[in-house]
This record gives C-alpha cells, structure tokens and sequence, in this order.
C-alpha cells in the first residue's frame, strides 16, 4: 500500500470501530484524511486493537516521522557541560529519552487535534502509547501524583524511551510548593533515566501551556534543578531543554548565558 492508502486503511478502521460514526465520508484532501486520522486517534479509548492494525499504522507512522526528519544529538553543540538547548518539535528528537507533559489519568489528550504536547507525543507514537500507559494506570489504580513520573517505550518516535510527568497547575500566584512540585518533576524524570541507562534526555517545558506555569520561573527551576542533578550525578547523562516558543528560547539563553547573535 502506498502512504494515502494506508492512511485512508487505518481511517476506516477506526470509522468502523464507533458506530456514532459510521457514514462518515473520508475528504480527498490529504491535510483533512491527517487530521481525520489524529482525531480519531486522540479519542480512541484504550481497547484492544488488531495486529493487522498495529502493524500498518506502525509502517505509516514510520514514514511520516522520516519525512518529518530527526535531529541527532550528535548534532548540536552544548552550551555549558552536558546541557544543551534546542528550538524545535520534541519528537523530532533522537535521544534516550523525551520528556511528556502529561495530565494525571496518564493516558494522553482525549481532546481531538489539540495543540498540547500530551496529544502531539501520543498521535506520533501511535495507539500502542495507550494501551501500555492504560495498563500501567490500572496496575496502581490512582492517578499518577503531580511531581511523579512514568516511562514507557516511545513506539513510532525516534527516541527510545518517554517520560511522563506531571507538572502543578498553576491558578495564582506561584507558592513555595508550586516550585518544588515542578522541581520534583525534574528530578524524577533525571533519576528514571539514569536508571534505566539513558544517555540522554530531552526536557518539554514542563506545565507552562496548559498548566499556567509562568516561563521564567519555570525555566529558572528546570536549570537550576538539572544543574544541582547532574553536580552530583556520575551518569555521564546529556540534558536538552527543548523549548517551541520563541519566549522560552529567550529565557533559556539568558539563564544559560548564551551569546546572543
């Protein structure tokens, strides 16, 4: 099958999968068969699906992340001792590790073609993301707790592994409590890494979309968390701040005092 062909196979199955949705008609312009094909993704519940599925979804996903391209970490240069700073899509990244800013039922973005980070890491892993998180959740049978955090594989993405944390949500001013809840996020994400061997990890901004975290504060306890870490870690373990918004590359540059240009 070609690539539309695939898209336009895994539409359908999931078209059959809800009755609610039956009759649908499949649009002939590819931007809206993608955008058909991640909603129906994102509020997909966590059931059983076929190999057959699996299998083809993986093969289209595959091919739409090579076309997307990959960023090594061989690739950039550290701006202090193993830290790094990058300005892009995290999923895009090829390290260890990235990290996903996740909300506490830990199972993604219910909300179609939502623009969170949540929604974007789990349409690009692909259906598998789910089902494992979903098996995970019901194997503690609570929420996951804010400042705690998860890993699972990271499936149809680059990178080896996902780290889910969630961050504090933010209604007010910022408390004491606030900033070492986002700390213990950090920190949490850190050690799973180091111990399940990675060599590298990439950072989102953790809780500053839909979470409310103001960027300079969260930026200020991401550098000086992952600096505090790595001083006493003996790992070798190689931090990346990924940052989307134009705001937080600037906040980041001026933390870790790179030269403008």
């Amino acid at each position: 099958m070609t690539q539309s062909e695939k898209r336009i196979w895994l539409i359908k199955a999931l078209l059959k999968e809800n009755p609610e949705l039956n009759g649908m008609e499949i649009p002939s312009d590819t931007r809206q068969q993608q955008d058909l094909l991640r909603a129906l993704m994102n509020i997909r519940p966590p059931k059983p699906i076929s190999e057959e599925f699996l299998t083809i979804q993986d093969e289209y996903l595959g091919e739409e992340a090579r076309l997307r391209g990959t960023t090594e970490l061989s690739s950039l240069r550290p701006v202090e001792n193993s830290i790094y700073l990058w300005q892009g899509d995290i999923t895009t990244l090829k390290v260890d590790a990235i990290v996903n800013a996740a909300n506490g039922a830990l199972l993604g973005c219910f909300y179609p073609l939502h623009g969170c980070i949540d929604n974007i890491i789990h349409s690009r892993a692909g259906i598998q993301l789910r089902l494992y998180c979903h098996r995970l959740m019901t194997a503690q049978a609570h929420e996951e707790p804010t400042g705690q955090a998860k890993i699972t594989p990271a499936f149809n993405l680059p990178s080896r592994f996902i780290l889910h944390t969630v961050g504090p949500i933010i209604s007010g001013t910022v408390s004491p409590k606030d900033r070492e809840l986002l700390a213990s996020c950090y920190r949490s994400c850190l050690r799973l890494a180091v111990e399940n061997r990675c060599q590298s990890i990439a950072f989102c901004c953790i809780s500053t979309g839909e979470f409310h975290f103001p960027h300079d504060l969260a930026a200020q306890t991401a550098v000086e968390t992952v600096r505090s870490f790595l001083q006493e870690d003996q790992s070798g373990l190689k931090v990346l701040f990924n940052v989307y918004k134009d705001i937080d590359r600037e906040i980041y540059e001026t933390l870790l005092g790179v030269p403008k240009c």
